[in-house]
């Protein structure tokens, strides 16, 4: 930077436009020149305030801050540099231009762009944003008695509020947090099932052996309730709970005769009760299970197609998101979910673990024990393109996962008989056509419509133009008659 230069600092309370006026005194030795940033008196000589355009508000601020995030010049800056930075043209006749200084480089050229002035950023300028950054309440004594960090303060809470409300993670922290309470019902659901199976067992211990599912174990018992009360007219309803006519009636044979003992009503009511609940909770994970579901289809339809919904909102839940994930390498995706393991293995010197959350997918349970580790390793490949695709394409799909779901099925298949799948990259280009062949069908298709429209309109205008051509010869005879008369 020489003389004639000029710096900008954006502050959470305005734009500060500084003239760097005798540069060459802070030397070029980087030392020196931290030396002099950091001495108020000597920056105060070299660096004059030219001009401050605060901030009216803190609506105003955050647009502002949003906007040069992403690297756009807000109206105001654009403004307030064209008015207070010399004419670009008059200043490039003479023998000595001015440059503007900038923190980001990006953004400098993005100012560059929008008002033609010559920007810069490199690490001379930094050093005196620095400075300037350090020594601003100075030369903006509005600023001072705390009112700057204030001013931060309450841009930063309203930062962070715009980018957690406008998260680009395409809702990905929703599976996060239910698959956590998937596995969490889980084991809650097997705990509670086993509790109603032990105390209802107290009064109708024969039921234990008829009915063998939980959930369908509690549905009965809630349905029985005393089983005194059973009868033949509620065979019907008892049928429809276990789907088994059979079973149904084995029941109700048992209740006659069963070995177990009377409950009081009291007893009854808490047993029915917490019995209850278990059949709320369980159907409430049903629930859970299908919104998760949804979910998948919406945020990662590739991984979900190849590894199924709950494997691959486990890989997601691991890696902290969809993004995370798609920045993991297939070495790192093949054991994720058994860290533990690996650093062990590294500690002992022993053999790592060939695989972590993705053993619950059902290839690596069909492949033979001397591949798991090859299938493994192929299908976190897999899943590590799906995360990518899925992370960073426009329009979701499910096409890409379909294919690599059948290559995972023809290298299981190569495993056994030795036939030799496709190449990836066929498979990747043939889906690649097959969506864009979908997409011009697509515009084709709407095309027909525009042309229909196109040549009504035209038969429209065609049947109107003789009613014109005619209306326009009957007012020409009309006037020529009156001219006759006229001159009559």
């Amino acid at each position: 930077m020489g003389g004639g230069d000029f710096v900008l600092f954006e502050s959470a309370s305005g734009y500060a436009l500084l003239e760097v006026v005798e540069f060459e005194e802070i030397g070029s030795s980087t030392e020196q020149m931290q030396q002099t940033v950091a001495d108020l008196q000597r920056f105060s000589r070299l660096v004059k305030l030219k001009a401050f355009l605060p901030f009216e508000s803190a609506e105003q601020a955050l647009a502002n801050i949003n906007a040069i995030s992403e690297h756009l010049v807000p109206e105001e800056l654009k403004s307030f540099l064209e008015l207070q930075l010399p004419d670009v043209k008059k200043s490039s006749k003479k023998s000595k231009g001015f440059g503007l200084g900038l923190i980001d480089a990006m953004f400098a050229s993005a100012v560059q762009e929008a008002t033609g002035f010559p920007c810069k950023s490199d690490d001379t300028v930094r050093e005196v944003l620095r400075g300037v950054r350090l020594h601003l309440p100075h030369f903006v004594k509005e600023l001072a008695s705390g009112n700057m960090e204030q001013a931060q303060l309450g841009l930063g809470h309203s930062y962070s509020r715009c980018k957690v409300k406008f998260n680009p993670g395409r809702e990905d922290n929703m599976i996060i947090q239910a698959i956590a309470l998937l596995d969490q019902l889980d084991k809650d659901v097997n705990t509670f099932a086993m509790r109603v199976r032990e105390w209802y067992s107290y009064h109708f211990p024969e039921l234990v052996k008829l009915v063998k599912d939980n959930y369908t174990f509690a549905k009965c018992a809630e349905f029985i309730g005393d089983r005194t009360t059973l009868n033949e007219e509620r065979l019907p309803g008892l049928a429809a709970i276990t789907m088994d006519e059979d079973v149904a009636a084995a029941v109700l044979k048992a209740s006659q005769s069963s070995m177990g003992m009377d409950c009081s009503p009291v007893d009854m009511v808490n047993i029915m009760s917490f019995t209850k609940r278990m059949v709320k909770l369980a159907e409430y994970r049903l629930q859970l299970a299908e919104y998760l579901q949804q979910k998948m289809a919406t945020v990662a339809p590739n991984l979900g197609t190849l590894v199924g919904d709950t494997v691959a909102a486990r890989l997601i839940s691991k890696a902290g998101s969809l993004v995370s994930l798609a920045k993991c390498p297939a070495s790192t995706v093949q054991i994720l979910g058994a860290e533990k393991a690996l650093f062990r293995a590294l500690k002992k010197k022993g053999n790592t673990p060939k695989y972590g959350l993705i053993y619950h997918s059902t290839f690596i349970g069909r492949a033979a024990t001397k591949n798991k580790g090859r299938i493994s390793r192929y299908l976190a490949n897999k899943c590590a393109i799906a995360a990518r695709i899925d992370s960073f394409i426009e329009e979701p799909t499910t096409k890409y996962g379909e294919s690599m779901r059948d290559q995972v099925e023809e290298r299981l298949a190569f495993y056994d008989t030795g036939k030799a799948p496709k190449k990836n990259i066929d498979v990747m280009t043939a889906v690649s056509k097959a969506l864009a062949a979908e997409a011009a069908s697509g515009s084709d298709a709407k095309k027909p419509k525009k042309d229909k429209k196109r040549k009504a309109d035209e038969a429209e205008v065609a049947a109107e133009a003789p009613d014109e051509k005619k209306s326009k010869k009957e007012k020409k005879e009309k006037k020529e008659k009156k001219e006759k008369k006229e001159k009559a």
